[in-house]
């Protein structure tokens, strides 16, 4: 799950990423060199899949969460790139196996590494990042780091397994949809963010809102992405627009459009999600009851409620550089769709 899109500037007042660009530059260099050291292998094959994927531009947001939130405590030591390297590592890794799960064909608009190694290589290379990450992790000595992203990986994988079983269901509900996305997607985000607190050494209330802040940026962040899927500009989301209509992917516009609908409506959407019957015309229609259900603008006036949460989770802390770079982070999240 997840597009890639500009990073956008603050031309008419748009929000940006560049606060957050320009805050961790430094530290990201770190981390580049740091994922070439630790995606090497003496088995080819390893550096040449994981590199298709690493580099194939991806924005590197969820490390620079961790690095941001860090720097919001004016964190001095070096700890905090691995950390964030980490999290980098699992959220790649967990990208290849969804690519075999949802059997996709792109990744950030080039073909998926399934298709170039196939699904085994995939599956296993993914594995061999993620126990770089844990490796990483452990090396820091950080014990709650390691039980955070420990717990993140529980929660992604049941995540995979929820979505599996509700893989192609129309009647699936809104709750048992965003029970998906708060495992899938946001729980990276959310530990991520709480890992700055955790290499700062803060109290437990100031880690607990970087959660908070994580968890909820998450969620709006695939809201956001479930919405540009049928409202975006192919050129700017590094995949074709309806792809997540054309592999039958059952995403909030999709789940709101179906509950609105009436029966003639719900047996099309039966037809195209479940049994995978499409015909010419149908993602053209299916945007036609997306708008007259206003599905995808209520995804997105979701997404803008978690958005807000977010921000106000910054709320206890000091305003500061890093701050107003996460809380910028938030607005060009929200910003992708207007």
């Amino acid at each position: 799950m997840g597009v890639v899109v500009p990073f956008g500037d603050k031309e008419g007042g748009r929000a940006s990423l560049a606060p957050l660009l320009e805050l961790v530059a430094d530290d990201m260099e770190k981390i580049n060199e740091t994922i070439l050291a630790h995606a090497h292998s003496h088995v080819d094959m390893i550096p040449e899949l994981a590199g298709h994927l690493i580099n194939s531009g991806g924005k590197r947001l969820r490390p620079m969460l961790t690095i941001a939130s860090a720097l919001m405590f004016d964190y001095r030591g070096e700890k905090h790139v691995p950390l964030a390297t980490a999290v980098e590592f699992m959220h790649t890794a967990t990208l290849l196996h969804d690519d075999v799960v949802d059997e996709s064909d792109y990744r950030r608009g080039r073909k998926a590494a399934r298709l170039i190694w196939g699904n085994q290589a995939s599956v296993l290379v993914g594995d061999y990042l993620l126990g770089q990450a844990f490796k990483m992790l452990v090396d820091t000595g950080l014990m709650e780091a390691l039980r955070i992203m420990s717990n993140a990986a529980a929660i992604i994988a049941e995540g995979e397994v929820l979505q599996l079983a509700a893989q192609h269901d129309v009647s699936t509900t809104e709750d048992a949809y965003m029970q998906v996305i708060n495992a899938k997607t946001a729980a990276l985000f959310s530990a991520a963010a709480e890992l700055g607190a955790v290499v700062a050494k803060r109290p437990a209330k100031e880690q607990e809102a970087l959660e908070s802040y994580g968890r909820n940026l998450g969620i709006a962040f695939q809201l956001v992405d479930d919405a540009l899927d049928y409202a975006g500009e192919q050129d700017k989301l590094g995949k074709a627009v309806g792809d997540d209509f054309r592999e039958g992917k059952i995403t909030l516009p999709v789940v709101l459009s179906y509950r609105r609908g009436t029966d003639e409506e719900r047996a099309f959407w039966k037809r195209v999600m479940e049994d995978g019957d499409q015909q010419e015309g149908d993602l053209e229609h299916a945007l036609e009851l997306m708008e007259r259900h206003h599905a995808i603008a209520d995804t997105i006036e979701r997404a803008r409620h978690y958005g807000a949460i977010a921000r106000d989770a910054l709320g206890i802390f000091p305003e500061s550089t890093a701050r107003n770079a996460l809380v910028e982070a938030v607005d060009f999240c929200i910003a992708r769709v207007s």
